[in-house]
Parts: structure tokens; C-alpha cells; sequence
């Protein structure tokens, strides 16, 4: 409530990206400490349904921050203290990138959703390895990867394999980033071909890399996707992600659509371009987990993200397919004890609804 009442009309006074710099600059500074740190852990770390099982990984808890908010992986180790069940970091491209020009990142309070065109800024895979490494969070770690600006859509497939190996040791998983729509063609890769392509080559060197470190199992590969897609569309990547053993599929990255929003047109259209995420991605989102869940019988593991601002909107996503979910928009509004206001706000509604455990509501509504 103080951060949502005092510290928010506050930091909105500000810019939004001078504001997301300085929450990741702070967040270690102030959790830095490990008394502290673990002191804010123990209020904020709930785990009510004990641990989760998925694709291969124990989770404390199922509520996450999803790739974009830390994306060199330089608070993590803070973010973790705040409740997730688990962080994931970057995007992160082969080499560091400026991203797009400023301004980048755009508020619409009205709609409670944010415009961005970042493009994927960051300071490389290596760099990002060494900031884990110095601060690991303590839970599950995901990276996300994503193609270089300057590659070509020809070339992306050696691009996204230097990110995976330099990323592979750190992360719990590695998550596959094909659908911002704020690098140029990227989106391209979600054509079956070429995506399938990618993504066998990917595990074709996961293979290589579990064998040569003796481990037990690959590392999960995870498939983010966009909202911006027909069924058949979708259709088409969840046989392509069948087809390649991938782990999961992330849905959904942000919305090209300006459908349906409060703030006037007007202001809409000076933010410019970018991908749209917060409540107005969240119909869309629960549309794209039910329909993934649909095809594939419940089989392959979704994340879902999109609109996840309170344990309501956490449970339509479980119950439309989603065994984990992730927020980036809702943490930015909500503030700092949102991730255990969700989970204990998901405790009773389970209980409410008198169910034993969550994987009991996963796709519980989809026909």
C-alpha cells in the first residue's frame, strides 16, 4: 500500500526508463547485505504449495519475473529476496548493444500498461555470465537469449548458439526469444522452418554441452512466443516445439495491437512504436495458454505472461493452461510485495475452491 499510495505517484513523476535504472541500481545497494537480504527474503519468500515440478526443475513457488525487467542479470540476487519462485534475466544478445534511441519506454497509467522498444539492449552474454556469478539469485534462474540486431535472419541460428554457450553453466533453463517486435525480423523465426532449424540446433549442442559436463539431463529449452499470431500460426510452433523436445512455451511476449486502450489516441501515438505489455495483453495471453494447452492435450509446460497484476489474474492463467506464471508490467505497478501478495492470494483461492494442490486447476477451464 505505501509503495502503491506515496512511492509510485512519486517515481511516475519521473521517467520511466531514469526510474527502471535506478530500481535496479538501488535494489542491490539495499540488499546487498546478506542479513538484509535474508532478513526480506523471510518475509517475503512463501511457499504454500510446496515444491513444483516443472520440466525437470523444483520451484519454490510458481509466480516469476519474466525476462526485460533485469536484463544483465545485475539484481537478481536482490530480486529473488522480493519472493519469486524464480527470475529470468536478459533478453541478452552474442555481444553488448545499445538498443534502441531514447525515449524507449513508454507509461499509460490509464490502461495500466507500459510501451516498449528497447531492442534488446544489454551487456552481452559474457558480461551477463559474470554478473550471476558474483550475485546468484537464490532460485530458479532462467536466461533468456535473443539475436543480435546487426545479424541476419541468415546468420541467426550461429548467433543464438554463442549465447547459449556462454550462458549454459549459470542458467536453469534457457529461454529462446523469437517474438519482440522490437528487433527487426525477428519474428520471422517463428515460421516453422525456421524455427525448427533453430531449435534442433539448439539441442543438438545442448546435448553435446550436458555430455561434456557429465550431467544428468540437458538443460530445459524453453519457446517464447507472441500474441500477434492466428491459430494456425500457433498451431504450426507448438508442432515445431513438439517436434525439437523443447520444455516449455512462454506466452506471450508483448502485442504490436493497440486494441481496445483507455489513454487517448493522441498520446498513444506519440510513444511510437513498440511492444505493448500489462492488463490489456491479458485476454490474449489466457487465449494463446488456452489454446497451446488445447493442442497439446496439457502436455508441454506453459509460462504464462501478460496482465499478471494479482492472484485473480494469476489463477485465470493457471486455469486456462499455465503451471508457472511471470509478471514485468504488474510488479512495475503493483510494487515490491507483489510476488507474495499473488501467492498468498493463491493459496485461498485454491483453498476456496477446495482443491488439494495448483497442478489441479492447471487447464481446469479449457474445454
Amino acid at each position: 500500500m505505501i509503495y502503491r499510495s506515496l512511492l509510485r505517484p512519486l517515481l511516475f513523476r519521473l521517467p520511466p526508463e531514469t526510474v527502471h535504472e535506478l530500481a535496479l541500481h538501488s535494489l542491490p545497494l539495499f540488499l546487498g547485505a546478506g542479513p538484509i537480504r535474508n532478513a526480506v527474503a523471510a518475509r517475503n519468500r512463501v511457499s504454500p504449495f510446496g515444491p513444483l515440478k516443472r520440466f525437470g526443475v523444483e520451484f519454490p513457488n510458481p509466480v516469476g519475473l519474466a525476462a526485460g525487467f533485469d536484463k544483465n542479470g545485475s539484481a537478481a540476487q536482490a530480486l529473488a529476496a522480493l519472493g519469486f519462485g524464480f527470475i529470468e534475466v536478459g533478453s541478452v544478445t552474442s555481444e553488448p548493444q545499445p538498443g534502441n534511441p531514447r525515449p524507449r519506454l513508454f507509461r499509460l497509467p490509464r490502461d495500466r500498461a507500459l510501451i516498449n522498444r528497447a531492442g534488446f539492449n544489454n551487456c552481452g552474454a559474457a558480461q551477463l555470465v559474470e554478473n550471476i556469478r558474483r550475485r546468484r539469485p537464490d532460485c530458479v534462474l532462467g536466461v533468456n537469449i535473443g539475436k543480435s540486431r546487426h545479424v541476419s535472419i541468415e546468420r541467426a541460428t550461429a548467433d543464438y548458439l554463442q549465447s547459449f554457450e556462454a550462458v549454459y553453466d549459470v542458467a536453469d533453463y534457457i529461454a529462446v526469444n523469437v517474438s519482440s517486435p522490437n528487433t527487426p525480423n525477428l519474428r520471422e523465426l517463428q515460421r516453422q522452418e525456421l524455427l525448427i532449424d533453430l531449435l534442433n540446433s539448439l539441442q543438438r549442442r545442448n546435448d553435446e554441452l550436458a555430455r561434456a559436463r557429465a550431467l544428468s539431463r540437458s538443460k530445459p529449452l524453453l519457446l517464447k512466443i507472441a500474441p500477434d499470431l492466428s491459430e494456425s500460426e500457433i498451431e504450426s510452433i507448438v508442432d515445431a516445439a513438439l517436434q525439437t523436445n523443447v520444455a516449455a512455451v512462454i506466452a506471450t511476449n508483448t502485442t504490436i495491437s493497440r486494441a481496445g486502450l483507455q489513454t487517448p489516441p493522441d498520446k498513444i501515438a506519440a510513444c511510437g512504436e513498440g511492444g505493448l505489455s500489462g492488463a490489456p495483453l491479458r485476454t490474449r495471453s489466457n487465449e494463446v495458454i488456452a489454446l497451446i494447452f488445447r493442442l497439446t492435450k496439457g502436455k508441454l509446460p506453459i509460462i504464462g505472461v501478460g496482465g499478471v497484476f494479482s492472484a485473480k489474474d494469476a489463477w485465470e492463467k493457471i486455469c486456462a493452461g499455465a503451471s508457472l506464471v511471470q509478471t514485468y508490467t504488474g510488479f512495475i505497478y503493483e510494487g515490491p510485495a507483489m510476488a507474495r501478495r499473488i501467492n498468498e492470494g493463491l493459496a485461498e483461492i485454491l483453498k476456496r475452491e477446495r482443491l488439494d494442490s495448483l497442478d489441479e486447476a492447471i487447464g481446469c477451464r479449457v474445454n
